[in-house]
């Protein structure tokens, strides 16, 4: 009975200490982009995953909420970290940032009826405007939803998202960095609620 105990104590401070890990690493990631703090908070959310799964009992009294809180600052702040090293790593300084959060992309037109060398004009002008906002609520309303019980409600943030973005995607590079930074946002913030709904329920 004693070893039983004991096993559940270690990895219940495992489990916390690997959350506030993660959480200070997420936070420096959002903050001072670099990459080696997303990585490590990967690999810190990952011990508390494993924690949360081997985890015999749900949380002793009184650590329920701050496993939540912890829980949630991982997945707003690691999320938007995580959504950045991903489109670095798939796209790498190939769009210009804009000045309200979205990039850059040029719309070419050709006219046949322009004089030849000007029937082809280019305009440019910012899409995804506000992604950074957008991706606090996405993964807020997400990581709440896996916390709840209630996953189903990812399809809904997902379609709203989908939705509202819908006439901006007519751009390759759009399409490119809403899909890529979409997944990688909404799997970290479903990553770091599914160890809170381990270790809550």
């Amino acid at each position: 009975m004693n070893l039983i105990v004991l096993a559940d104590a270690i990895t219940w401070s495992a489990l916390l200490i690997s959350l506030a890990a993660a959480t200070v690493l997420s936070v420096l990631a959002s903050l001072k982009p670099r990459r080696a703090y997303i990585w490590f908070a990967t690999g810190t959310l990952g011990i508390a995953l494993v924690a949360a799964a081997t985890a015999t009992t749900t949380a002793p009294f009184g650590l329920a909420p701050i496993v939540v809180l912890l829980g949630l600052a991982i997945a707003v702040f690691g999320g938007s970290a995580a959504a950045g090293t991903a489109l670095e790593l798939a796209m790498g300084g190939a769009v210009s940032p804009g000045l309200h959060g979205g990039i850059i992309v040029t719309d070419r037109r050709v006219d046949p009826s322009a004089a030849p060398g000007l029937q082809t004009t280019e305009r440019r002008r910012e899409v995804l405007r506000g992604g950074l906002t957008i991706g606090v609520l996405e993964r807020i309303a997400s990581a709440g939803a896996i916390i709840a019980g209630f996953p189903e409600a990812l399809a809904i943030v997902v379609a709203v998202k989908g939705v509202g973005r819908f006439t901006e995607l007519e751009a390759p590079e759009a399409r490119e960095r809403f899909i890529i930074g979409t997944f990688a946002s909404l799997i970290w913030a479903c990553a770091a609620a599914l160890v809170v709904h381990l270790a809550i329920n």
